[in-house]
């Protein structure tokens, strides 16, 4: 069991945890070295055990922190710890996960949701160029600052584009609400793969819903491959309800090209609808 004042490496030192995945947990912690706080993302042990697991993790945290873009979290270090097994070491962000936001507040307005969904376009795209694909887009991985900036974080299960899979072959990765019809069938997950992640926490955040819910894991992603979302609350415009519509497209070739194209039409539709706060520029 990992306990508070728990140091890996010699110089980070966990404060406090998080939250837990399906990956690992996520603490607050200490570098003593660049005297900063951090995030630390211990993975679970088990992890450890799968051959190749963690020489292919530690290849992508590499690729990953090459990337520097302000909605992007940046990935400082990763390594073993005898205490802890793997880890890896990120920028803290003193920010509300999306997630804690929609329960607490149910919907947001499709101003605010648009502005919302380009920065997180603009991460995604950020991302993208350097060979990433993210795998897991959900409101609990965009982490929203008082200022209303968003930072996208989470790369526990991302990999880069060109390597294998890092779990088992015939697997499932990613969280079933928000899994991409292509991924739900087997298929290799790509960056339009994220665009339609993205595309549901738009629904979500305008509908105070996510278009398919309940039962197990396994009817949810069978409902993203055969049935249409539910139609959007009447009160959501035209012009958000055609951005969710497109990024949603069980075709991948009918979504958005990419993230950056994305996030350009939400940006325009969060200026037509005339948002106040951060659009973040592609």
């Amino acid at each position: 069991m990992i306990r508070p004042g728990t140091i890996l490496g010699g110089r980070y030192r966990l404060d406090a945890h998080i939250s837990s995945g399906g990956m690992g947990e996520v603490w607050r912690g200490h570098d003593a070295v660049e005297n900063r706080p951090i995030a630390v993302k211990v993975l679970h042990p088990s992890m450890n055990d799968e051959p190749g697991f963690v020489a292919r993790f530690r290849a992508e945290a590499k690729a990953m922190s090459t990337i520097n873009h302000p909605g992007v979290v940046r990935i400082y270090d990763f390594g073993s710890d005898p205490a802890v097994g793997t880890y890896l070491v990120m920028q803290y962000v003193d920010g509300e996960a999306l997630a804690r936001t929609l329960v607490r507040v149910k919907r947001l307005t499709a101003a605010r949701t648009m502005a919302l969904v380009a920065q997180a376009g603009d991460a995604l795209a950020a991302v993208h160029r350097a060979g990433v694909i993210h795998r897991d887009v959900k409101p609990g991985n965009l982490l929203v600052r008082r200022d209303g900036s968003l930072v996208l974080t989470d790369f526990g299960i991302a990999r880069t584009a060109d390597a294998p899979a890092l779990t088992a072959p015939g697997s499932v990765v990613g969280t079933a609400a928000y899994l991409a019809p292509e991924i739900a069938m087997g298929e290799r997950a790509t960056e339009l793969s994220d665009v339609y992640s993205l595309g549901v926490v738009a629904y979500q955040c305008l509908a105070g819903r996510r278009p398919f819910d309940g039962g197990s894991p396994m009817d949810v992603a069978t409902r993203q491959v055969r049935e249409p979302p539910p139609p959007l609350p009447r009160d959501v415009p035209a012009s958000a309800k055609a951005v969710v519509d497109r990024a949603m497209a069980k075709r991948p070739e009918a979504r958005f090209p990419s993230a950056e194209a994305f996030a350009e039409e939400a940006r325009r539709v969060a200026l037509e609808l005339g948002v106040t706060g951060p659009v973040r520029a592609g």
